[in-house]
Parts: structure tokens; C-alpha cells; sequence
């Protein structure tokens, strides 16, 4: 059996000054605070603090030989997406960023492995840069959950979206910049309360907007932490659907029989969880994923999923070869 943990970041040790080379504030730099630990910085504010595994490969590589998995698919920290700038700065940081992923795989090219960014504020460029990691070498890309004020339904991204399908190019999709900030300062709410709410409101905007109608079934498509809130809130939505005529709107099947069009993986830290999760999605719908080496990432990756009553085909499909079809390794 190989294990493939498909939900992981990194980010680089050091890149250029953005803030100088675009003469604009506010730009993701990493300032190393001691040895193997460092502090992700956004401008002059404090953003993340972060550990080594983020950037060394070789920890990486440790860390998966003592939690027994084989292969790594890791995606960029979210900070670096840089959809609010410029449409020729984004592109240009895509890239930057993109190709920095992939000298960090070259360390061991069998075990790790890299899903790509691009900038969704331009369509066009999104398409072609994603064509382009795929062909140096990306297993994927990794998107945002919306961009500004525009959810998944958008019509452009939804062109992105029926681009990827058409290039059998898998797609990630990861909650950020997240809902209510004012209300959540504290206790990092927005990651426990918002981001699952955001990526909730992803699938629901692809299902209640007919978008899936208009997508090919060949999209390959991935929600990161178990899919947020909606496993549980499924039923209320059906149950919406049935009697409410503004739920059925642009939405013309039950919405729960559109959960054969995406995948989830299994980051959501609970038994209870994780039942439920592969009870409304089935075995092949869900996928390894940890969020390594965030502190809110499972810390013994497969555990739960090693844990939970499973047939041993159950188990195997969602420790490996779910992800293996997934991302055609």
C-alpha cells in the first residue's frame, strides 16, 4: 500500500523582496527568527510562526518516515495567492512561486510532489499557468476558495474550472481570507469558525448555481478540511431545496446528488467526524490529507484514517489510492 498525503504546504526559505521589486507595502516575507524556526510576516505584521518542514525537505522527509507515509503533495500557504494585486504582479509571483515548489521536490522527485498557484483575478493567465506547471511537472493546482467577492460560481472562474477539466488538470480547493474577521480576532476563530463556513459556501455556490451543470464531469475536483461544515449540514440544504423555490432557483437536482462530482480529504481530527465524512461522500470520495506542518494539522498523519473501522479495501483507497487516481501519480 502507498500512503499519499495530499494536503500539505510549504513555503520557501527566501524569495526577492516583493515589496521592493513591486514598490508597493504589505508583501508575505519570512523573517528566521533561530535555528529551524522562523516567522511568516505580512509587511511589517507577524502572520504565522512557522517551523522548518515548511521549507527543508530533508524534515520533510523525516517526518514522513516516522508518521509512514510515502508520498507528499504540498501547495502553497495560502498568504502567497496574491489575488488582490495587480493581474502582472500575481502572474509574475505564480511563477516565482511555482517554480520554487518544484526545486524543493528535486530533493527526492518520488516522494515529493507539488500542486501549483495561479493568478485567479485573470483568467486567461490562471489557464496558461496551470498549463504550464503541468508541464514542468505539477500534479495539480491548488485555488483559493473565492476571489474578492466572487465565490466558485463566477462565471470566470468557472471557465478556469472547465479549463482544468479539458487539460485533465486536478484541482484543490482551499479556504482563505476568510468571512467575519471583525468579529473573530480572537482565539483564531476566522480558522475555526470561518474556514470551515468558507469552505462550506464553496461547494454550496458550485451546487445551488448550476454551475456543475455547466462544468464537465471529467473536472477533478478536491476540497481541503473534509469539505468544512457541509457533510453536516447536507440535510438542511436538501431539506431547503425541497421547499423553498429560491434554493431551486438556478439549481434543478437535489443538491446532495452532486457529491459524486468532487472529492474531500480527511482533515477533519475526529472519529466521529470522519464516519460521518465517508458515510455522505463514500470511500473513493475522500483523500488522505493532513495540513503538515501547521499546527493545526493532524501531528500523526493517517492516524485517524488508520484507526477508523474500515474494510481494509476502505482503508487502502483513502491512505493511497484514492489520491494515486486523483492526481494520476
Amino acid at each position: 500500500m502507498t500512503v499519499v498525503d495530499m494536503h500539505t504546504h510549504f513555503i520557501p526559505k527566501q524569495w526577492p523582496d516583493l515589496a521592493k521589486k513591486f514598490s508597493t507595502p504589505n508583501w508575505p516575507w519570512m523573517r528566521h527568527t533561530e535555528a529551524g524556526k522562523a516567522m511568516i510576516m505580512l509587511g511589517q505584521d507577524e502572520y504565522r510562526p512557522v517551523y522548518q518542514a515548511l521549507w527543508d525537505p530533508s524534515i520533510r522527509l523525516e517526518e514522513m518516515d516516522r508518521d509512514g507515509v510515502d508520498i507528499q503533495i504540498m501547495s502553497a500557504t495560502p498568504i502567497l495567492f496574491n489575488y488582490e494585486r495587480p493581474a502582472a504582479q500575481a502572474i509574475e509571483c505564480a511563477e516565482l512561486f511555482n517554480d520554487l515548489a518544484l526545486e524543493l521536490c528535486q530533493y527526492k522527485p518520488n516522494r515529493l510532489k507539488a500542486l501549483a498557484q495561479v493568478p485567479l483575478q485573470d483568467i486567461d493567465a490562471s489557464c496558461k499557468e496551470a498549463s504550464r506547471a503541468m508541464s514542468n511537472g505539477h500534479l495539480g493546482v491548488q485555488i483559493g476558495n473565492h476571489v474578492g467577492s466572487k465565490n466558485l460560481d463566477d462565471e470566470g472562474i468557472v471557465t478556469f474550472l472547465q479549463h482544468c477539466a479539458a487539460d485533465n488538470i486536478p484541482v484543490l480547493v482551499h479556504p482563505w481570507d476568510m468571512l467575519g474577521r471583525e468579529r473573530m480576532s480572537k482565539y483564531m476563530m476566522q480558522w475555526l469558525v470561518a474556514m470551515p463556513a468558507e469552505t462550506h459556501l464553496s461547494i454550496m455556490s458550485l451546487i445551488l448555481s448550476g454551475a456543475f451543470e455547466r462544468i464537465s464531469t471529467d473536472l477533478k475536483l478536491c476540497f481541503a478540511h473534509g469539505g468544512g461544515s457541509f457533510a453536516y449540514l447536507m440535510g438542511r440544504v436538501d431539506n431547503a431545496w425541497r421547499h423553498r423555490d429560491i434554493v431551486r432557483e438556478d439549481c434543478p437536482n437535489l443538491p446532495s446528488s452532486y457529491l459524486s462530482r468532487f472529492s474531500v480529504d480527511s482533515a477533519v481530527f475526529s472519529a466521529d467526524a470522519l464516519a460521518l465524512l465517508i458515510n455522505v461522500m463514500g470511500e473513493d470520495k475522500v483523500l488522505l490529507g493532513s495540513d503538515s506542518p501547521f499546527p493545526l494539522g493532524e501531528q500523526k498523519v493517517g492516524k485517524l484514517v488508520r484507526e477508523q473501522s474500515l474494510s481494509e479495501l476502505g482503508r487502502e483507497r483513502i491512505l493511497g489510492g484514492n489520491a494515486i487516481d486523483f492526481f494520476n501519480i
